[in-house]
């Protein structure tokens, strides 16, 4: 089902008909509290639908996988897969409470691919965990995949991902349990820039992330940030989209030519999530094709 069909990107996006907090499997996640607010989730509901507006008045094209009673964090569609090159790498969860997602997943992919949207859908080999493009980040500016691990994704996913999508990945382990995914903790803008948190990454893996990317393109959050999870932002076009942003990120993204797009979504952040989470990206190209070729691939 569709929300939205205009040009540009394409998203997976899951309403949040079931979404709560009612376990814990992160440190952002209180079920107590929760439970005591009457109106959490009104302010989910009230959320995603203005995160999903403002996707669709961007231009983007929304298709839903649909709510399931029991599964509250289906609606963090971005740890479902991931998807490059119209292929998807179905996640596999280290949770019991999100392995039950993983048919319902399955299944929205199969329609996906066919309605043609998608041309392939893989599974990960026995017993490797890998929570989709939540712990797994594509770099179009490097030709590169940044894998999270230790938290809730295996290092050995690398080489799975290599061989589905036949580019480099370069894994970087987490070392704070609340920036337990990559998305969390790094976000790749479009002209390049890599703004990430150092303090959810081990001292090899902030070492990794300085070898590899020039000191003019890191942009480094502070914890004030971090907590906002700024780095969970979607990008689109010029446009970055994020819960919130102090004055100095916002002042930074703005004087490097972005158009900080601010959607509170203090509901989701109380689970661990935000704008990035929502969603997955369904249209990425390992290779830009030409405006005529790209017409003809989605025709």
């Amino acid at each position: 089902m569709r929300v939205f069909e205009q040009g540009g990107a394409r998203y997976l996006m899951c309403r949040p008909e079931h979404f709560a907090v009612n376990y814990v499997i992160n440190p952002w996640m209180d079920p107590q509290s929760w439970a005591r607010d009457t109106r959490a989730h009104a302010a989910a509901v009230h959320q995603w639908a203005d995160l999903a507006r403002k996707l669709g008045e961007l231009g983007a094209t929304i298709d839903l996988v649909p709510a399931a009673p029991g599964l509250p964090d289906l609606v963090f569609t971005a740890n479902a897969a991931i998807v490059l090159d119209r292929k998807a790498l179905l996640a596999r969860f280290r949770h019991p409470e999100r392995q039950r997602e993983e048919p319902h997943f399955e299944m929205a992919f199969h329609a996906l691919q066919a309605r043609g949207v998608i041309e392939g859908v893989h599974k990960l080999p026995d017993g490797i965990v890998l929570e989709g493009a939540g712990d797994c980040v594509w770099d179009a500016t490097r030709k590169q995949f940044w894998l999270g691990y230790g938290q809730r994704s295996d290092a050995a996913a690398a080489q799975a991902v290599s061989g589905t999508f036949g580019q480099a990945v370069v894994p970087l382990e987490l070392a704070d349990a609340r920036f337990y995914h990559m998305d969390t903790a790094l976000s790749v803008l479009p002209h390049g820039e890599v703004m990430y948190l150092p303090e959810a990454f081990t001292a090899a893996g902030c070492a990794e992330i300085c070898d590899r990317i020039a000191p003019s393109q890191r942009i480094e959050l502070d914890m004030v940030d971090g907590a906002r999870l700024a780095a969970n932002a979607v990008c689109l076009g010029n446009a970055v989209i994020m819960s919130d942003a102090s004055d100095r990120l916002a002042r930074e993204l703005a004087e490097r030519g972005y158009q900080v797009v601010t959607t509170p979504l203090s509901a989701f952040l109380r689970s661990g999530g935000s704008a990035f989470c929502l969603t997955l990206r369904l249209d990425r190209r390992s290779v830009l094709l030409a405006p005529a070729l790209e017409q003809a691939a989605v025709a």
